[in-house]
Order: structure tokens, then sequence, then C-alpha cells
């Protein structure tokens, strides 16, 4: 049961992540690589602000703000210098590392005995059940991992709320339009290029966010928790696609959100089954390899199949 309550938390908290790259992959078709870079960025600001003894809500909030002004550098690199777009992203992630280890001083930041949502998360927790564990389906559950779960579930249905209604907006819809078609509505008189930095700014402010919030639960920061997570990003993504088969906003929004908990979970199991840890990073490049492969192919195989069957026809 702890593993299962673990791995959910930690897979609603990156699926901020998987939010926040469906900005930027999906809706602009701009392969950011910062997010690299930004979540290991919103870790760092959200740490060093804790140790300063800064409010856990006040420390989010400036990692997301940090985390927006590395997508929008982005942005103005590609937009205003005409750098490639990949090049661009390549760029701000790598300035990121010296720019984190700058920001927490050294490599790895400690919170074990600061303020941070999770001990807030907490507190309200032993508030409501009068004690520190509690039984779920005959589990003995800590209360910390139980609140911590509920919060990050709060989070995660707020801010997927919030982006589905600012899509709805006509500001979420010319950044849309934007992605779909850049001639079109730069006809209409919207500034693309502003667009598209105002949306890496939101997509890495997400980022930033979900790195807040697992340096939060975790109890530290440290400058190489971002490496390999725009992949984890993209498999979530991915997955959720597959699972609700529609392309409509909102159906994606809650597809990214059961992605990163399914991708998660299968991660945990294989962990649990005996999986090297340094193996996880590759299994998880092989597999969204895989899904990016697999459902091209898939259509190949079922036109080679339909071929015959309508020339026989005929």
């Amino acid at each position: 049961m702890l593993l299962l309550i673990g791995a959910l938390t930690v897979g609603l908290i990156l699926s901020l992540l998987a939010l926040g790259i469906f900005i930027s992959f999906r809706i602009f078709e701009f392969p950011d690589i910062t997010a690299d870079g930004s979540i290991t960025l919103g870790g760092s600001v959200a740490a060093v602000l804790l140790v300063a003894h800064v409010h856990p809500v006040l420390a989010t909030a400036a990692a997301f703000g940090a985390g927006a002004l590395a997508g929008a550098t982005t942005g103005l690199i590609n937009t205003r210098f005409g750098i490639n777009r990949l090049l661009s992203g390549i760029l701000v992630m790598t300035a990121l590392y010296s720019v984190n280890l700058h920001v927490m001083g050294k490599s790895n930041v400690p919170l074990l005995s600061e303020r941070t949502l999770a001990s807030i998360a907490e507190s309200w927790g032993q508030a409501v059940f009068g004690a520190t564990a509690v039984y779920v389906a005959g589990w003995e559950v800590n209360v910390r991992d139980l609140s911590m779960l509920v919060f990050c579930l709060v989070i995660v249905a707020m801010v997927g709320a919030l982006l589905y209604w600012f899509f709805r907006t006509n500001l979420g819809t010319a950044m849309q339009a934007a992605g779909d078609n850049a001639q079109m509505i730069r006809a209409l008189g919207v500034n693309v290029d502003s667009m598209v930095v105002l949306g890496l700014a939101l997509s890495n402010g997400l980022i930033a966010v979900s790195g807040a919030l697992l340096t939060q639960y975790q109890g530290f920061a440290d400058v190489q928790m971002g490496i390999g997570m725009v992949v984890w990003g993209l498999a979530s993504i991915i997955i959720g696609e597959a699972l609700v088969g529609v392309r409509k906003l909102g159906f994606i929004i809650v597809g990214a959100v059961m992605g990163s908990l399914l991708f998660r979970l299968l991660v945990a199991i294989a962990l649990r089954a005996g999986l090297n840890p340094n193996d996880l990073k590759l299994i998880t490049a092989v597999f969204v390899f895989g899904a990016l492969v697999l459902p091209g192919l898939l259509r190949r195989l079922r036109g080679a199949s339909q071929a015959p069957a309508a020339a026989g026809s005929r």
C-alpha cells in the first residue's frame, strides 16, 4: 500500500510536468528541452527559499516564476534571434545547470527539518484523523503520505481545470491557433512570436512547480533531478492519448494526468519486481520509442492486409 500511495503521489506531481510538456510539444509543436533544466530550477528555488524560512506557498509561487522566466528565455532566443527551436531549448537547459548550482550553492539541499507543503499537509491530516497513521483496506498508512496524496490530487485537479478554462479564453484560443496555423492567425493580427513566448513561459512554469512539489515531497533538491524528465513527460502524454483516444482538450488534459499516474505505477511495479534502477532511463527511452513507432507500424500493417482483400474483391 505504501508503494502504491507513493507511486500515485509522484505520478500526480509529475503530471504537472506532463501538462507543461503538452503545451510546448502538442500545442506549439516546440521540442522544448528546457524542461530538464526548469524542473530542477523550480526545485532549487523552492529549496533555497524554504531553507530561508519563506512560506512554502510563496516558495512554490517563486518556483513558477523562475520556470516561466526560463521558458520565456527559450522563446525569445528562438523568436528574436532566429535560433532553431531545438537548439534554443538546449542552450537554456545547458545554462540552467550552472544557474541551478549557483542558486543552491551546492549540488544538494536537504529539507528534512524545514516547513514544506508536505509537512503542512501532514499537520492537516493529523488534525483530521487524530493520529499519525490510519488503516486503508487493512493496510497501515502514514498520515503524511496519505495527506500529501490528497493534497496533490487537489492541486492537479485545480491546475487541470484552470488550464481547460484558460484555453477556452480568447488568449488561450489564440495560443492554440498560433500552434495550429501560424500564417492564418498572423493574418488576423495576432503576434505569433508573443504567443510562443507566453506558451513556453506557462509550460515551464508548470514544470517548475512540479519540481518544487517533488522537492518538498522527497525532502531535498538535487542538481541531477531533471535528467530525462522530457522523456518522462512525453511518455505520460503518449500513454494518456492512448487511454482516452480522443483529441479534445479536456480529454487530453485528463489523459496526461492518467498517463503520468499509470507510467509511474508501471515504474514502481518494475522496480519492485527487481529492475535495476540504473536501467530506468534506458527502459523509459525504449518505451517512448516503441510508443511513437508502434501506431504508424500498425497502420502500415493494417493497410497491407487490406490491400489484398480489396484486390480480391475486384
